[in-house]
């Protein structure tokens, strides 16, 4: 990273389109995240939100479109995805920790295996990930011994000891009991003041209030509308946007 690429987007997407099948999930999306930008992406079940969100590290494969990381090509042939997925974090719904190893080791696992560091090296960077999200004395526990939203902090830790330049959360606090949300958010918060470049599918409306540099709402696999958190949820100007607002006001 130099100074100089300060002008290109961490991410880049640019009419994004996938269908399954003869459903048409994402009809050209076009979607750009500055450095160190937290971008809240909102709307209904099925509006390829999460499809969006994979796409972008190719967990999904595009139909067309263009996906960058820096200027650099996500998409296309020839591209080492393996290299580009470490440049691109992604924490999910599910933890997807692996149950026999310890909350370190599951930090440690692909630093060892993918970029091949050394035992020492990784074990450090694994517990100044778990310090990140404030859980270096739980380091030793395996995840039936640690609440779900310590077992998502570890996921968050997981993805933050490779040093992504993105980090992508595809509705990281749905599967926590309402009082663990909040710890999680919490290091989401921590992660944007640290400058962490930020994609978020979430409903968590406050925080996305609170939180986001933008708000983008999305229904039908399309972009409807997009804007600072006052004005999407302040002023929407689409009838979906209001009408999606006006259900989800309530939680």
């Amino acid at each position: 990273m130099t100074a100089g690429d300060a002008a290109v987007p961490s991410l880049e997407v640019r009419d994004l389109h996938k269908s399954f099948g003869a459903l048409e999930v994402l009809k050209g999306i076009d979607i750009a995240v500055e450095h160190s930008e937290m971008v809240f992406v909102l709307g209904p079940s099925g509006s390829g939100k999460s499809t969006m969100l994979r796409c972008c590290n190719r967990l999904e494969e595009p139909d067309s479109g263009d996906i960058l990381v820096r200027g650099d090509p996500v998409t296309g042939k020839g591209v080492n995805l393996n290299a580009i997925r470490q440049r691109i974090g992604m924490v999910f719904q599910a933890f997807n920790l692996y149950p026999h190893l310890t909350a370190q080791k599951n930090v440690t696992l692909a630093l060892r295996k993918v970029q091949k560091m050394p035992r020492r090296e990784a074990d450090e960077r694994a517990m100044a990930a778990l310090s990140q999200v404030g859980l270096a004395e739980k380091a030793a526990s395996h995840p039936a011994e640690l609440s779900g939203g310590q077992q998502q902090r570890v996921a968050i830790a997981r993805a933050l000891a490779l040093e992504p330049e993105v980090m992508l959360f595809d509705e990281p606090t749905s599967a926590l009991d309402p009082e663990l949300v909040g710890d999680v958010l919490e290091v989401m918060r921590d992660m944007k003041k640290a400058g962490m470049t930020m994609l978020v599918v979430s409903h968590e409306m406050k925080f996305a209030r609170d939180a986001a540099d933008r708000v983008i709402f999305m229904d039908k696999g399309a972009i409807v509308e997009q804007g600072s958190p006052d004005q999407v949820f302040g002023a929407p100007e689409h009838e979906r946007t209001k009408a999606f607002l006006s259900r989800v006001s309530d939680h």
